[in-house]
């Protein structure tokens, strides 16, 4: 049996666009378990199991669903599949899984693009439930790591960094396979196998665009005289409204052809 884990924050827009793409490329049995904090009622009628209570924290939600999936297991190598509310498979990932599985006990997107990070992300992650209750898993920040800036930062992924890490254990890093990058985070494909959008329920900027609007600032305080005009021309409006029409422009895309991702395996 595979256990899908997922979240969706205030928005009902990539319910049945998950569920779809789920039901498309997993050809074996499966359970959907969701947090639905701030949806319409009707949804919860879609999952096997699902829960509105209010908490904010991301990881702490993934936790609780791991531990509801152990307890429904069929057995202990049923699979955990951890994946993002704006995230699915384009492609055959369950075959992909079981055969990387047999030379790692987990395997997980890794953000390298995202400013060098290194942590197993959430957005998709395969393991068994017999190796996360081993580990006693964790998606909970915390463990921190040094960035390709240089800087010591923690984010979601990284007690379980910390884990693997302490006790030496290998695991695979699922990167991204993009031949076209309308943006150098968000739209990912991984492995040519699973989607992830990026930005769907949250502020669409990442540490990447952070890196580049740092840059641009420092030039405004060489020719912008107050701060004042600097607040007016911050180069952060400038992005996140790219970026936010960027991320609707690729949403209706989606919508509109099931295929969409073929886009992002072409060079242009």
């Amino acid at each position: 049996m595979i256990h899908v884990l997922t979240v969706h924050w205030q928005d009902d827009s990539w319910v049945d666009i998950q569920l779809t793409y789920l039901h498309k490329f997993i050809q074996q049995p499966f359970k959907v378990y969701a947090f639905l904090n701030g949806l319409p009622q009707e949804h919860r009628a879609k999952y096997f199991y699902s829960s509105t209570e209010p908490i904010q924290q991301h990881a702490i939600k993934l936790n609780i669903l791991a531990d509801m999936a152990a307890f429904n297991k069929t057995d202990s190598d049923d699979l955990l599949m951890f994946i993002d509310g704006d995230a699915f498979p384009i492609g055959d990932v369950i075959t992909f899984g079981r055969e990387k599985l047999r030379q790692y006990p987990l395997i997980a997107i890794q953000r390298k693009e995202n400013g060098g990070d290194i942590q197993p992300h959430p957005c998709f992650s395969l393991t068994t439930v017999k190796f996360w209750e081993e580990i006693n898993g964790d998606w909970n920040a915390g463990y921190r790591w040094e960035n390709l800036l240089g800087k010591s930062i923690t984010d979601v992924g990284g007690n379980l960094l910390g884990i693997l890490r302490e006790k030496e254990i290998d695991w695979y890093p699922m990167l991204r396979s993009n031949k076209r990058n309308p943006h150098p985070v968000f739209f990912g494909l991984y492995e040519d196998l699973v989607y992830h959008h990026g930005a769907a329920f949250r502020r669409p900027l990442t540490r990447a665009d952070e890196a580049r609007i740092s840059a641009a600032r420092a030039k405004l305080v060489n020719w912008l005289p107050t701060c004042r005009l600097r607040k007016i021309f911050d180069p952060a409006r400038k992005i996140t409204k790219e970026n936010s029409i960027l991320v609707l422009q690729i949403f209706e895309m989606i919508k509109q052809n099931p295929s969409f991702y073929r886009y992002f395996q072409q060079s242009g």
